[in-house]
């Protein structure tokens, strides 16, 4: 989903942040929004009425356009730029998967966004070795012609980075572009704004709490061809990235280590279900050459918009809305089974379940999924 010319209005972007930034509008419903609507401008003018068909009591308010303004001007002073989905600015990689961040703040080189990249990902708590593979593989990489991106974390996501500098590295932040974590990795951040790139979906001045993690992960990912793994714990934000990265398509690589050391038994274990094992630079680079279709052309129908809103009496759309909703629970269900089970004409269920979200008690989820919330 692209534009067709290089620009969109100050007016439309701003109403883009602020549908982005509503309280119940999850990425995948602000695409279903703009192709229902055309535009975010409209879509706003619609989201009142649809939340409160949806069974929502108190009102569904945008944030003012006067405070998304000033944090676009907030941005804009530190030499940021912020780009939303869909302008042609924004990273084809990342458009590309179903839960795409519909704004990313970026600061620093936007070009780098637009270049074949690969994720270098592992612990916080990496051993000498650890951090020296990851320094070896993000320079030959760099080398070789592609970003290699990673979360500024402690660890292999610092070592990496400082490796690419000279070729071009991305940092994904869980906070806002100008929030430093962790505090240490100052002067990181400070040399990847001015030499490389940082991105966010979150607005700055945002504190990166726990929960925002794994949603900065599956940008890693999605900027990504592939995701190299340099030694994880069996329970680690890393092999969250890991499993994003087969969802979304993409390669996932790992390097192997001694099963006695606990930072090594999840990339193991990747290794065990299907992962490239990597020993160096070249194993990634030959599987990546494999790849027969550019990822854009491979992922064109990574989201289709759901059909059209029906014509419908506010009694049927209750009756519609009474059977999903029994259909339903917090576990997820596949969409089309609940078509399927409920007896309804797709364009009904979309349409009964953008209401249920924008009213809060729904949850859409990748994988063309929902649950109550």
């Amino acid at each position: 989903m692209r534009d067709d010319v290089s620009t969109v209005s100050d007016r439309e972007r701003l109403a883009r942040v602020r549908l982005a930034r509503t309280e119940t509008v999850g990425p995948i419903t602000y695409r279903t929004l703009l192709a229902r609507y055309g535009s975010a401008q409209a879509s706003l003018e619609a989201l009142p009425g649809l939340a409160q068909r949806g069974g929502r009591r108190k009102p569904l308010r945008p944030p003012p356009a006067a405070d998304v303004a000033a944090d676009l001007d907030r941005l804009a002073r530190m030499g940021g730029r912020l780009v939303t989905l869909p302008e042609p600015d924004y990273p084809e990689a990342l458009a590309a998967i179903e839960d795409a961040p519909p704004v990313l703040s970026v600061l620093g080189h936007l070009h780098l966004l637009a270049r074949p990249s690969v994720a270098i990902v592992g612990a916080r708590n990496a051993s000498t070795n650890g951090r020296k593979l990851a320094r070896d593989l993000a320079t030959a990489l760099g080398r070789a012609g592609y970003v290699v991106v990673s979360g500024l974390a402690r660890g292999i996501d610092t070592a990496a980075h400082g490796s690419a500098l000279d070729t071009g590295t991305v940092g994904v932040l869980a906070g806002g572009v100008d929030v430093i974590y962790p505090p240490e990795n100052a002067g990181l951040h400070a040399r990847l704004a001015e030499a490389g790139a940082l991105v966010s979906e979150a607005p700055c001045g945002a504190e990166p709490l726990g929960r925002h993690f794994p949603r900065r992960n599956r940008i890693i990912s999605g900027l990504s061809l592939g995701v190299v793994v340099v030694e994880a714990a069996r329970r680690s934000g890393s092999l969250i990235t890991a499993r994003l990265a087969a969802e979304q398509g993409r390669e996932v690589f790992a390097v192997p280590g001694s099963p006695l050391d606990p930072r090594a038994q999840g990339a193991n274990d990747l290794i065990r279900k299907g992962a490239v094992l990597v020993q160096d630079a070249d194993d990634v680079l030959s599987e990546l050459v494999r790849q027969t279709a550019p990822l854009a052309d491979r992922a064109r129908d990574a989201y289709t918009p759901p059909p059209g809103a029906p014509l419908l009496a506010e009694a049927e759309l209750a009756d519609a809305r009474d059977r999903l909703l029994r259909a339903m629970s917090p576990t997820p269900s596949d969409v089309d089974e609940l078509i399927r089970d409920c007896q309804l004409s797709a364009a009904v269920v979309w349409t009964v379940l953008l209401d249920l979200e924008l009213a809060g008690r729904v949850e859409r989820l990748p994988g063309n999924r929902v649950a109550l919330v």
